[in-house]
């Protein structure tokens, strides 16, 4: 987690914690300059060595706030934070992780009932002591006490947004280092799963003490939880982050083995075992002769291969096989009969067709989003802020006379423009699956989005009719996160995914995959179905600031989880052909 990050996670509690205390007007502004701070390009140690001055260009950061962050930078702590955390002593982020739960819930509990834990939450709720809150009830304590245990798995797992930087952050201060020679990401960290447990970094060197040592060096680390002189793990960021060093020929074999998955690794075991081979974090092994060159113990036999990680797959007749696919979903099958996809790459992806502006929840102008685009090498970038409708609230969204307005403005900003522009619509679906946009409005746009915002609690069947028919309506073009989750907080709809990748299919309507960390939606298993179904994908940052335009990686790696070609995404096509979808 960066430092921006970090504080604005630290202003988010504030909100929070005076939320819960029934503070008024304040935690807002603390929640505005929290998402300005958590996307501000630069880093916020960096504007703080400028001086206050720099600070308090944010966007919503006064002269108190630029204090508070000055503050934190400086000491690790913010004092009036330390002080609401004693006055209100409560694990917010984990009770409000209950879906229905928010601060002021919190704080209504806590004085009732002391409640300040999501066990002791769960616990009180099994007692039926919540219904007699006043203002609660028994559906409210069944329905706490039913979202507890998707809360409790949420706090488990760190988001794949969260920890990737820290990981790259750790890797480039390695691959500085004198004594290292090779250091990369394992776990489920390199294969891009949306959560992890904590991040795996893999080093290669011949002096594994003074390997360990850079690592501990690391000035991102909080406290050093155990050390040893091959391997390490400490706190940093939030997150665990655990080091082993390995001797550089032996680098390949750790890094596929320590990659996985499991079921992945077990699958080629049985593999290497019909050959008479040996397959391990140290090589691959033949055993058929045991009198052969070789140690005793794991490295017993002849090795044959794992300076490299193709050397391991090629050991076994295969190719090498994506970080992204070992899950043992098929891959290995799919290896040995030559049906591995060509998976997209980062790069092929030639603009991003969801992006807001400040018209209506962005931070940053039209110009400023088109231009940023322009700057990261797209070749189009559509603006699709929010329309009027249910799951908007506080007077975001535009009515059909302001998207109107707009397409004047998004002209004049395109024209000089070092990119196409494209003017579209994130219309919201409604629980029956009409869009919140007249018709009339729909067909004058380049590109319509159809999102569902709201009503997130339907039934399969229910939420299934309502996206197929947002999906076949006749102005929309992509049908935007369709599942609306977001990843530890709540689950979202659960639809009939092969019905609507087929009806996706027969529509010409693509199906989202929103690189956003929180949502990515869909996920893998759902793009898969998506790509065998034949249903076009879309890759998109749905973008609310300058930053967010760099989410675009997590959802390209999500879609190659989704065994994803380019040719299945349309945002992967050139100008035309995009065009050309669109009318």
């Amino acid at each position: 987690m960066s430092l921006n990050a970090e504080v604005a996670t630290r202003f988010e509690e504030m909100a929070d914690l005076l939320e819960a205390e029934g503070v008024e007007y304040k935690p807002r502004s603390y929640r505005r300059a929290a998402e300005n701070v958590r996307e501000h390009p630069t880093p916020i140690e960096d504007l703080v060595a400028e001086g206050r001055d720099a600070v308090e260009r944010i966007d919503g950061v006064g002269e108190a706030l630029a204090d508070k962050i000055v503050e934190y930078v400086e000491t690790g702590d913010i004092e009036e934070l330390a002080e609401l955390r004693e006055e209100l002593p409560v694990d917010m982020a984990a009770l409000t992780s209950v879906e229905g739960v928010g601060p002021k819930t919190v704080g209504t509990l806590h004085e009732a009932l002391g409640i300040t834990t999501l066990d002791e939450l769960e616990a009180a709720a099994e007692a039926g002591e919540i219904r007699e809150v006043s203002g609660f009830g028994a559906k409210t304590e069944a329905n706490i006490l039913e979202n507890v245990p998707f809360a409790r798995q949420a706090q488990e797992r760190e988001l794949l947004g969260d920890a990737r930087p820290v990981a790259e952050t750790v890797l480039d201060r390695l691959r500085r280092a004198a004594p290292i020679e090779r250091a990369d990401v394992a776990g489920s960290l390199r294969r891009w799963r949306e959560t992890i447990g904590d991040v795996d970094v893999l080093v290669a060197s011949e002096d594994a003490p003074a390997a360990v040592d850079a690592f501990l060096d690391w000035a991102a680390v909080d406290d050093v939880i155990e050390s040893g002189t091959t391997k390490a793990s400490v706190r940093a960021r939030g997150l665990r982050v655990d080091c082993r060093v390995v001797v550089p020929d032996e680098f390949g074999s750790a890094l596929q083995y320590f990659t996985g998955s499991k079921d992945h690794n077990v699958h080629l075991r049985n593999l290497a075992i019909e050959r008479d081979l040996k397959i391990n974090e140290y090589g691959v092994f033949d055993v058929g002769d045991v009198a052969g060159e070789g140690e005793e113990g794991q490295r017993t036999g002849r090795r044959i291969g794992g300076a490299t990680e193709a050397e391991m797959y090629e050991a076994l007749d295969l190719p090498p096989i994506p970080p992204e696919l070992r899950e043992d979903r098929g891959e290995i099958e799919a290896a040995r009969e030559g049906r591995l996809p060509t998976l997209i790459e980062p790069g092929d992806v030639r603009g991003d067709l969801h992006v807001h502006t400040d018209w209506s929840d962005g931070t940053e102008s039209i110009g400023t989003m088109i231009a940023a685009a322009a700057e990261r090498g797209d070749d189009y970038v559509a603006i699709t802020d929010h329309a009027t409708g249910p799951g908007m609230v506080g007077g975001v969204g535009l009515d059909d006379d302001d998207l109107r307005e707009q397409t004047a403005a998004v002209a004049d900003a395109a024209a000089d423009a070092d990119v196409e522009v494209f003017h579209g619509v994130e219309a919201n679906v409604d629980a029956d699956g009409d869009l919140s946009v007249g018709d009339d409005v729909l067909a004058e746009l380049d590109l319509v989005i159809a999102s569902p915002h709201s009503g997130l609690g339907q039934d399969r069947e229910t939420a299934t009719d309502r996206l197929v028919a947002a999906v076949e309506h006749p102005e929309t073009d992509v049908l935007g996160h369709p599942t609306g989750r977001l990843i530890n907080d709540r689950p979202g709809l659960d639809p009939d995914l092969d019905r609507l990748a087929a009806a996706a299919a027969d529509a010409d309507t693509a199906l989202e995959v929103n690189a956003n960390p929180h949502r990515l939606d869909l996920n893998d298993a759902a793009v898969r179905t998506a790509v065998e179904a034949g249903a076009p994908i879309v890759v998109d940052t749905d973008a609310h600031g300058v930053g967010e335009l760099d989410y675009r990686r997590y959802g390209v790696h999500t879609v190659r989880r989704g065994w994803a070609e380019a040719d299945d995404v349309v945002n992967a096509a050139p100008v035309g052909t995009l065009s050309a979808f669109l009318d």
